[in-house]
């Protein structure tokens, strides 16, 4: 009997693995029931519906058909504050345009302290109140603020991890939703 060929061992050892690969595969709709496992770029954002601090309802696919922005938020949060003026100026003039909401991340936050920012800055953009984290846990929020850039389709473009924006970077990522938008 010969020994089988170094080159003959090693082709076969590695169409075992691949095939071992293949066959021990997670089916993906298992793991993560068929979605991304977080909202990223490319992704159809996830629907949510919340309150406003005003008592309207707001719903992200009944802004389906514009660009729409979600900031995650906390009064306490001090890049979020920063970003808070910004993110109203570009509201103010793109408001016909762009949805803009400031998502309060309300399980983390008091409704006291966040009406006391709001009211402070005067804050004119709708603020949806996430009292359960619902909305947080829908966009896998880990660390305040995290900003989605939506387009009309209501597929992420971008994620912003972080802050504070500038105004210009908003200005310019929205200007870049508009250009997308039909």
């Amino acid at each position: 009997m010969q020994p089988i060929p170094r080159r003959i061992l090693m082709v076969g050892l590695l169409l075992l693995g691949l095939t071992w690969a293949w066959l021990s595969r997670a089916d993906p709709a298992l793991v993560t029931g068929g979605l991304a496992p977080a909202p990223q770029a490319g992704f159809l954002a996830p629907d949510f519906t919340l309150e406003t601090i005003t008592g309207e309802t707001v719903s992200l696919s009944a802004l389906r058909g514009q660009p729409v922005i979600i900031n995650f938020w906390a009064s306490w949060c001090p890049p979020c504050r920063a970003e808070m003026p910004a993110l109203q100026a570009v509201y103010d003039d793109y408001k016909d345009q762009v949805a803009i909401l400031a998502v309060n991340a309300a399980s983390q936050d008091t409704l006291s302290d966040a009406l006391a920012f709001l009211n402070e800055i005067g804050l004119t953009i709708p603020v949806p109140l996430d009292t359960g984290g619902t909305a947080q846990r829908l966009y896998a929020v880990t660390s305040l603020p995290t900003t989605f850039f939506i387009d009309a389709d209501g597929v992420v473009s971008e994620v912003v991890v972080g802050g504070p924006m500038t105004e210009a970077g908003l200005r310019a990522r929205i200007e870049s939703l508009l250009e997308a938008t039909p």
